[in-house]
């Protein structure tokens, strides 16, 4: 069974997932184009980092940086050999709730241009193509997503 779990960037498990996610952006993306979290900037105070996990096998990682009106999906990142078994949905499932937890309308993500199956994900999970947003600019490498949250609490 997969369990979510609000997590530590620097725990055992953790910081490898992270680690790895980010050596993979850099190896698909210019340095410009990655927008992913360290792990100095994962311990914000709005920041709400989880991680997946079967056993003690920590599978997938996942943050909501609550923002200005709105909470932003970072650090989605799920281990090779477990993709396609729903990690990444659970992970998305906590942000979503935690979102409606902090009353925020609305979830924004920025994803690259050539992540096929992450944009199936969001797609899958109610999140529609937009324009930037935040700080962030257009640019090739980079596509953006949102989704409407209903059922928050006022």
């Amino acid at each position: 069974m997969i369990v979510v779990e609000p997590t530590s960037p620097r725990a055992s498990g953790t910081q490898d997932l992270l680690e790895m996610s980010h050596a993979l952006m850099l190896s698909l993306f210019s340095p410009k184009s990655c927008h992913f979290l360290d792990l100095d900037a994962l311990e914000a105070d709005n920041i709400h980092l989880f991680a997946a996990r079967e056993g003690q096998e920590t599978l997938g990682t996942g943050a909501l940086a609550i923002k200005d009106g709105y909470g932003e999906v970072k650090s989605m990142f799920t281990l090779e050999a477990a993709r396609g078994k729903g990690v990444a949905a659970a992970l998305l499932r906590q942000i979503e709730d935690s979102a409606r937890e902090h009353n925020l309308t609305a979830l924004k993500l920025e994803t690259g241009d050539t992540l096929h199956a992450a944009h199936r994900l969001y797609e899958r999970n109610g999140f529609t193509f937009c324009g930037s947003f935040g700080d962030y600019v257009e640019a090739p490498e980079s596509l953006f997503m949102e989704k409407t949250l209903t059922g928050s609490t006022p």
